[in-house]
């Protein structure tokens, strides 16, 4: 779908906000609130950009002049040949009451009024505004997951950005990498650090690799843990994610879990996972680390 520029719209406390998260994660540039004085900007912006391969514009009603100035920023698009594309999200009474109580923020219409009001409110205004969409889903019955597989499905998310798995190996010493999925550690197996010949070496040498892999725990462990990525990073995409970080540490981050990430890269790349890898600490050995 050769789709640029999406309105994300709808009811308040409908999910808005996920969906636009939805968008990011897949390499979407997005604005939220924005004002509509400044979209055709915006879109002026996006379409002068090789980079931004697609767009999306989060608005909800907030102040009164919010449909006149809608209709002049629509006006513009259609003037200047944007295509865009208005997504509505709804959600019934009783599913949005129970999410603002959850999240015990205010309806943008409350002020001085019951919530059931506000909701009321703004459903009635909103009313037209959802017979122009493209597209309405409604996410009363949605957890979050579901809501970006509908995303997924409608606007083909997971094509446009492609799921990816990053490979990281690390040393425990220095932290673990705080944005990994899954984090496995390979402290048990024999250390090389131990060995004078390998010490000065790292685990992208063949030396190294041959020693670590050369005993029956490490071949087992790598076996298991390839059959473990084979099972779980369908999940992930399932979720919608575009992409997975997998840590692999060892002490230092010089030995044992860089030979193993190059290992799970090569796996993953066999069965045609686009794999990404990096070695956070192999720059810190100074001849003295683990």
């Amino acid at each position: 779908m050769a789709l640029r520029f999406i309105i994300i719209t709808g009811m308040s406390g409908a999910g808005r906000s996920e969906a636009i998260r939805a968008f990011e994660d897949l390499g979407y540039f997005c604005v939220d609130n924005l004002p509509p004085a400044l979209a055709a900007k915006f879109a002026e912006l996006v379409h002068r950009s090789p980079d931004i391969h697609g767009a999306a514009l989060g608005m909800d009603i907030r102040g009164g002049s919010f449909f006149p100035e809608l209709e002049l920023m629509l006006d513009e698009f259609r003037a200047s040949g944007v295509p865009y594309y208005i997504l509505f999200l709804e959600a019934d009474e009783e599913t949005l009451i129970h999410r603002y109580k959850l999240s015990r923020r205010r309806h943008p219409l409350e002020s001085g009024s019951r919530l059931v009001d506000a909701i009321r409110r703004e459903r009635s205004a909103l009313e037209e505004l959802k017979g122009r969409a493209d597209l309405v889903i409604d996410t009363s019955g949605l957890t979050p997951i579901q809501l970006r597989q509908r995303l997924n499905d409608a606007f083909l998310l997971v094509d446009s950005v492609p799921f990816q798995v990053r490979l990281v190996s690390f040393g425990f010493k220095h932290g673990i990498p705080k944005d990994a999925d899954l984090v496995f550690d390979v402290r048990f197996l024999p250390n090389p650090h131990y060995v004078p010949d390998l010490s000065p070496l790292t685990g992208a040498d063949l030396a190294v690799e041959t020693f670590v892999m050369g005993f029956p725990q490490a071949r087992e462990t790598l076996k298991r843990l390839e059959s473990l990525l084979d099972f779980l990073i369908p999940q992930f995409k399932s979720e919608g994610k575009p992409l997975v970080t997998v840590a692999v540490g060892c002490t230092g981050g010089q030995h044992r879990s860089v030979v193993f990430a190059n290992r799970l890269a090569e796996h993953l790349e066999s069965v045609g996972e686009i794999i990404w890898v990096e070695h956070r600490d192999i720059e810190r050995w100074a001849g003295g680390e683990p």
